[in-house]
């Protein structure tokens, strides 16, 4: 077992304070203490005080890496049965999963984009028989900037969806601004589209392009593929989990996976983990794994990785309360943790300020109007235009629309697009909760052109669900159906 030069402790703010505890530290060592017997202790351990139905995802996805440890060693305890049924369900909605992206990763590469894939998808391609026990209901996908849009064309003439609710029209010009899109597709298709492997907080343009230099070949359901090195697999798990407050784990068990295998290059990993700035979470995780799981980290990278930690500055009690598991909060240190998360959050919405301009209209409410308007509600409608309108010239719009909402507290969403081009986004915050009729009257300026096609105005929904099934998930963030009551166009002066 490696050390650091110095004890790690469990007080704060030493690393240790931010290691796992009670439940999920047994989970862990349960997956990955090297001793089988003290491993299996610790299982039934946990099994013998805690409920599988009552505990969240989190603790399922690591109840199926133990189901694959040991199997039937299991079967004397009463909640075995409930153990390998978590297991197979698991595994089978990972599979459905895996089998609805193949065909996007087909295309992808057959139209001329290698894929990288990354978190779980990664380590299933390296070893395929992980998959029994490694949880991957979504497949993360990293491709280069310059096939972005050929990636994106591929999910959307798919038909996959973007979680965001956005129209493809509003997306695409946007592309190079986005680091990763969601995608659903029915019951169980759920892809991450990254241009980009780490978080803009953790961008290091050098090393975007160097982890694809140091990538392996891989198979992946039949298709030829790349997966991160070992020492990218694992500064990717910490860069990706290592803030999150341990909402799922088993980024931890892909480290030390990826650790434990040997060959891991640890003077690559140091210098990622330099370029990335995630030295704090990097100390957290490894010391932990050393330490509590006897992985084999040499004395020397870890010390390393603490020094560069120890050198963080303000940023690392900032790391620290967003590394520690979310369960472990109390009163202010959630409060802190928020406020460090946010602070974070800011650097990453500046980074982003390079995205296009995001032409928004603002609704305001209008008087009702015996105007029939245009009699059906609809989720489309086209907008006429008069034929004096367009060649170019700059155009004021006044739309006036009229739908029935739910009597929830919900934002209205529209867009306004021509053909493939984005025009604005129509937006209004209903904050009452009262239903029944609304008006709403939307101005503002584009400039037209005929040769895109009908100018378009189509409600959306301001989240995107893999299904709609709950009535109040519709209410709350479905598009809204409307009519056109009125249209005003006028040349701008």
């Amino acid at each position: 077992m490696a050390s650091a030069s110095r004890r790690i402790s469990r007080r704060f703010p030493c690393y240790g304070w931010a290691w796992p505890t009670n439940g999920l530290d047994q989970l862990l060592k349960a997956v990955l203490l090297p001793d089988q017997q003290a491993a299996q202790a610790q299982a039934l351990s946990w099994l013998d005080a805690n409920d599988i139905d009552a505990v969240e995802f989190r603790e399922h996805r690591l109840l199926a890496a133990i189901a694959d440890r040991f199997g039937k060693a299991l079967a004397a305890h009463p909640a075995y049965p409930r153990l390998a049924g978590l297991q197979k369900m698991l595994w089978t909605k990972s599979r459905l999963a895996m089998r609805e992206a193949e065909p996007v990763l087909k295309g992808i590469i057959d139209g001329g984009a290698p894929i990288m894939l990354l978190k779980g998808a990664s380590r299933i391609a390296v070893d395929p028989a992980a998959q029994r026990g490694r949880v991957a209901h979504d497949i993360d996908i990293l491709v280069r900037p310059q096939h972005m849009a050929v990636a994106f064309d591929v999910l959307r003439h798919g038909d996959w969806h973007v979680s965001t609710g956005v129209s493809p029209q509003y997306l695409k010009p946007r592309l190079g601004a986005v680091r990763s899109m969601n995608f659903f597709k029915g019951s169980y298709g759920d892809i991450d589209l990254h241009q980009v492997a780490y978080d803009w907080s953790q961008a290091d343009a050098a090393d975007d392009e160097a982890i694809w230099q140091r990538a392996l070949p891989a198979t992946f359901s039949g298709l030829g593929v790349l997966v991160p090195s070992a020492a990218d697999r694992v500064a990717l798990a910490i860069g990706h989990g290592g803030l999150d407050a341990h909402v799922h784990s088993d980024w931890l068990v892909d480290s030390a996976t990826a650790i434990g295998a040997g060959g891991f290059d640890w003077e690559v990993f140091c210098e990622i983990v330099a370029r990335r700035r995630l030295a704090v979470p990097a100390a957290v995780a490894l010391t932990y794994l050393a330490a509590e799981m006897s992985a084999p980290v040499p004395s020397g990278a870890l010390e390393r990785i603490v020094a560069l930690a120890d050198r963080a500055g303000a940023s690392r009690i900032g790391s620290l309360l967003q590394a520690k598991p979310r369960t472990d909060f109390k009163g202010l240190t959630w409060l802190s943790r928020g406020v460090a998360k946010q602070l974070r959050m800011r650097k990453k919405r500046a980074v982003r300020e390079r995205e296009l301009p995001d032409v928004q209209w603002h609704g305001r409410r209008a008087a009702e109007t015996a105007d029939a308007g245009a009699g059906v509600p609809a989720l489309s409608q086209p907008v006429p235009m008069p034929p004096t309108i367009g060649g170019g010239a700059q155009a004021e719009i006044d739309i006036v629309v009229r739908m029935d909402v739910p009597p929830v507290r919900r934002r209205i969403e529209m867009e306004l697009n021509g053909g493939e081009r984005h025009f604005a986004r129509l937006r209004y915050r209903k904050l009452g909760k009262s239903g029944g009729r609304l008006t709403l009257r939307f101005r503002g300026v584009i400039q037209p052109d005929p040769a895109l096609g009908t100018l378009t105005l189509a409600a959306r929904p301001s989240r995107q669900f893999r299904e709609w099934e709950h009535e109040q998930t519709v209410a709350t963030y479905g598009a809204v159906p409307f009519e056109i009551v009125s249209v005003k166009v006028s040349p701008t002066r």
